[in-house]
C-alpha cells in the first residue's frame, strides 16, 4: 500500500490523502461482477495528512483523522493524485463523512 511515494508528496494543510479500496469483483455467492457495473468505492484507508488549517487566532487546528484510519468518501469529489502507477485522492478534513471503528 503506502510506499517511498510519501516520502515525496504530503498533503498541506487541511489535506487529507487516501487510497479507495479495490472494487469488490464477486459476490458473497461467487458470481463475478463486471468492472462497469461494481461502481463507486466510497471506503478509503488514509494514507497521509497534512498538518491542519490555521483558525482565526493562528492556531492550528488538528485533524479529525490520522494515517491508517479507514474512512467513508463522498461519492463525487477529491482530486486524483498519481504517485509511482497508484492513484490516490486528495480531500480536504472536513469533506470527509466518517471513520471506522476497528
Amino acid at each position: 500500500m503506502a510506499s517511498q511515494a510519501f516520502k515525496k508528496f504530503m498533503p498541506l494543510f487541511d489535506r487529507v490523502l487516501v487510497q479507495r479500496f479495490a472494487p469488490e469483483l464477486r459476490t458473497k455467492g461467487g458470481i463475478v461482477i463486471p468492472e462497469k457495473s461494481s461502481g463507486k468505492v466510497l471506503k478509503a484507508t488514509v494514507v497521509a495528512t497534512g498538518p491542519g488549517l490555521a483558525d482565526k487566532d493562528g492556531k492550528v487546528r488538528p485533524l479529525n483523522v490520522a494515517a491508517g484510519d479507514k474512512v467513508l468518501l463522498p461519492e463525487y469529489g477529491g482530486t486524483t493524485v498519481t504517485l509511482e502507477n497508484e492513484d490516490y485522492f486528495l480531500f480536504r478534513d472536513t469533506d470527509i463523512l466518517g471513520k471506522f471503528q476497528e
